[in-house]
């Protein structure tokens, strides 16, 4: 089984920062993609950023120059660095994990850690 676990979450004035981190346990295989996702109250989740294993990076225009995604393939760990932050980032953020293998693809989600911003 596959967990991904999320932490880093809560509540920070308008302009200040915060740093999501996921962790996935289990059996990860090498190949694979992470991915962050957010959903506001009363909107449908969105794509945030997006990280393969090799390490191309791809994020919302909405984010660009904001959020920065890396991660730490030892500790199959995946963060995201979110700076400037504004009351329209308020969300729920998801970690989601994409396994690609011969098998097919196998797609995990965490539970959710909650980013409200204060204006």
């Amino acid at each position: 089984q596959v967990q991904l676990v999320e932490s880093g979450g809560g509540l920070v004035q308008a302009g200040g920062s915060l740093r999501l981190s996921c962790a996935a346990s289990g059996i990860i295989v090498s190949i694979n993609t992470m991915r962050w996702y957010r959903q506001a109250p009363g909107k449908q989740r969105e794509f945030v950023a997006t990280i393969r294993s090799g390490g191309s990076t791809n994020s919302a225009d909405s984010v660009k120059g904001r959020f920065t995604i890396s991660r730490d393939n030892a500790k199959n760990t995946v963060y995201l660095q979110m700076n400037s932050l504004t009351p329209e980032d308020t969300a729920v953020y998801y970690c989601n994990l994409v396994q690609i293998t011969g098998r097919g693809n196998f797609d995990y989600w965490g539970q959710g850690t909650q980013v409200t911003v204060s204006s």
